[in-house]
């Protein structure tokens, strides 16, 4: 198995690991009408990462598996979003989201860097 190969598995993993606790912590929030719309949109942004990801590995040329990275890349910043104003609303526990704010961080630097290289930028 190549290092990419590996590389891709690890990152993979780390994803959909990403994913699940944010599942969990969705599932934690109140259901008022303030957090509702919210953890909505936390969902859709959160999971569209993994999928995203995961559709770049059957990307049909570079530019197409680039730009689903792009969109992974996109949909964790909105995923920050999120997460961010829940924890500055009181929404949400300030411990909880600040761990899946480095989650998130860590594999918002690991997209960025995949595409950067790939378009052949420094």
């Amino acid at each position: 198995m190549s290092y990419d190969q590996k590389f891709n598995d690890f990152f993979k993993d780390k994803v959909y690991r990403f994913t699940l606790d944010l599942i969990k912590f969705v599932d934690g929030l109140p259901n008022t009408s303030v957090v509702r719309p919210i953890k909505d949109q936390l969902i859709r942004s959160g999971t569209s990462i993994g999928a995203n990801h995961t559709e770049a590995q059957s990307a049909s040329s570079k530019k197409d598996f680039i730009n689903f990275y792009l969109y992974s890349l996109k949909s964790a910043n909105e995923s920050k979003f999120w997460l961010s104003l829940l924890k500055d609303s009181k929404k949400a526990d300030p411990k909880k989201v600040d761990v899946l704010l480095a989650e998130l961080e860590e594999v918002s630097k690991v997209l960025g860097k995949v595409i950067v290289k790939l378009k052949g930028k420094k």
